[in-house]
């Protein structure tokens, strides 16, 4: 249970010091909001959208150990607000900070869907599963307003191109039609990120996303429409959700759930700092032996960034966290085949529908 003085409605509980500045800075707002959510009073601090206008939008994956190799993201920045969020440190190449600033200054790539269809129109790009969001929630409560997830998925059945998905908000059913269309030729694969099924969990871990129950409503909704879904139980957190491994590989099989995928905390850059913070203030009855479990899970430091290792731990703790993932997929996902993506169409369209033009 967070204490009196949290600030409700965020996940992180302060701004750290900015890496590439030598002196940290204050971003004010002059503007008052509260989140009707729960309804609970949110902090003062009004969420601002930035227009930003860069000049690429499909990123190559250098990580070896992400699972994708092409992603874009048309929004930086998430107000979803995840305490754990590996994506708060890429906030600091954008002169903010990793704490509250990433969840209350989102930038905004208004034409991401413009750079998409000039990324597939190359005669030197060859089809690639292309992952929105390898960094930010592609469906965070600004995608409500911009529609710019919207019109991308609208560009890749244009050029019946292969498309994935990574979220946590229930938003991703108004897109349902397109989802269907793009299924019918096995160019879209969801993943729907649950990382426990306690409500309370779930509101100081992920403040501003949508409830579990919503998001295993998805998980249905779009399994009975032929979109295959996998779901991320990521990250798992020892002594905080470790233990429900098995309930939620269990009641994601359940609605209709092809796969999973998991990762294990790690705490790198300014995230060590964020967490720390947080989890002295909203659990400080356990905050020690968290943060000691997740030590032992990565040679003895919170920051661990080695390829292979990151993602998975290792130790004892890590070791019983990934035995029992291995568990749930044999008991509950045995006879289950997630597709692969299809490749195929899209250099098909490009050498027929293209040279017309």
């Amino acid at each position: 249970m967070s204490p009196k003085n949290a600030i409700k409605g965020r996940g992180a509980q302060l701004n750290v010091p900015n890496r590439f500045f030598e002196l940290s800075h204050e971003m004010r707002d002059d503007f008052l909001e509260y989140c009707q959510k729960e309804g609970e009073q949110a902090d003062k601090n009004k969420t601002r959208y930035i227009e930003v206008f860069p000049k690429t939008i499909v990123n190559k994956v250098k990580s070896p150990d992400v699972g994708m190799a092409y992603s874009m993201n048309a929004y930086q920045g998430c107000e979803h607000g995840c305490i754990y969020c590996y994506a708060r440190n890429t906030h600091e190449f954008w002169g903010y900070s990793a704490g509250l600033d990433f969840e209350r200054r989102i930038l905004v790539k208004k034409d991401a869907p413009n750079l998409l269809e000039a990324h597939l129109k190359k005669k030197s790009w060859k089809a690639h599963p292309i992952v929105m969001s390898g960094n930010t929630d592609c469906y965070q409560p600004a995608e409500q307003k911009y529609r710019i997830t919207r019109q991308c998925l609208e560009v890749f059945l244009k050029y019946k191109h292969p498309v994935g998905i990574i979220t946590k908000n229930a938003l991703i059913l108004r897109d349902l039609e397109l989802l269907k269309a793009l299924a019918k030729d096995n160019l879209v694969g969801v993943n729907v990120s649950i990382t426990s099924l306690s409500e309370d969990t779930r509101r100081i871990l992920e403040p501003r996303t949508a409830t579990i129950k919503k998001r295993l409503e998805t998980v249905k909704v779009l399994s009975e429409n032929g979109i295959p879904v996998n779901v991320m139980l990521a990250p798992i957190i020892p002594s905080i959700n470790s233990h429900e491994i098995l309930p939620l590989a269990n009641a994601a099989s359940n609605s209709g759930a092809l796969s999973i995928g998991h990762t294990i905390i790690r705490l790198n850059g300014a995230i060590g700092e964020i967490f720390s913070d947080w989890i002295k203030k909203t659990m400080p009855d356990r905050a020690d032996k968290v943060l000691h479990q997740i030590e032992s899970c990565h040679g003895g430091t919170i920051n661990d960034s080695r390829f292979g290792t990151r993602m998975r731990g290792e130790g004892k703790i890590a070791e019983q966290m990934n035995n029992l993932v291995k568990l749930a997929r044999q008991k509950y996902f045995k006879n289950k085949v997630k597709p692969i993506l299809n490749c195929n169409l899209h250099e098909s369209y490009k050498n027929g529908q293209l040279k017309l033009f």
